[in-house]
C-alpha cells in the first residue's frame, strides 16, 4: 500500500528503492529495543515521500503534510519531519529558512528511522565514517553540533549493542 502512494505521489524509482533500503536498516536496528514496528516500517517507507516534490531541506515538512493527506497519524507525520540528518534544532532551523521548529528526532522510533537513513547512500549501507565525510563537503551549517548529534545517536542505537 506505502509504495502505491509513493508512486501515485510520482516519488522517483531511486527514492522508493532509497525508502526500503531504510526501512530494512530500520528494522535492523530496532531489533534491540521495544518499539511500535508498525511505525518504524510506515515512517522508513515514507520518510522521503516530500522528494516528490522537492530534493530541498524541506522535504520532511512536505513530506509530514502528504502523510497526513494520505491518512497517517501525527506519529508518522513527526517521523518524516524529523528525519533530516541527526535532527534540526530550532535556532539552526531559522538559520536555514525552516519554520521555526524543533525537528529534533525524540522518540526511539524517529531516532531509529533518522538515523537507519543517515546510514544508507541511495540504496547502499555506509559506516558513520562515510557519513561525517559527506557531510563535511557538503558545507552543513552548524557541522559541529549536526556531528555530535550524529555520533550520539550512533552511539545510542548502534554501538551500544556491539
Amino acid at each position: 500500500m506505502i509504495i502505491r502512494i509513493l508512486k501515485e505521489e510520482r516519488c522517483p524509482p531511486w527514492v522508493i528503492g532509497h525508502s526500503i533500503a531504510v526501512c530494512k536498516k530500520a528494522k535492523e536496528i530496532s531489533k534491540n529495543f521495544d518499539v511500535d514496528k508498525k511505525l518504524i516500517e510506515e515512517g522508513a517507507l515514507l520518510h522521503d515521500i516530500g522528494r516528490s516534490k522537492t530534493n530541498s531541506i524541506d522535504h520532511g515538512i512536505i513530506g509530514a503534510n502528504l502523510a497526513i493527506k494520505h491518512g497517517f497519524s501525527e506519529e508518522i507525520a513527526n517521523i518524516i519531519e524529523k528525519h533530516i540528518g541527526s535532527g534540526i534544532s530550532k535556532e539552526e532551523a531559522v538559520k536555514i529558512g525552516l519554520p521555526e521548529k524543533n525537528y529534533i528526532p525524540e522518540t526511539i522510533e524517529e531516532k531509529i528511522v533518522s538515523h537507519a537513513d543517515n546510514l544508507m547512500n541511495g540504496s547502499d549501507e555506509v559506516d558513520i565514517d562515510f557519513v561525517a565525510k559527506k557531510w563535511e563537503k557538503s558545507k552543513i551549517k552548524n557541522l559541529e553540533e549536526s556531528l555530535d548529534r550524529l555520533k550520539k545517536l550512533h552511539k545510542e542505537l548502534i554501538e551500544d549493542f556491539n
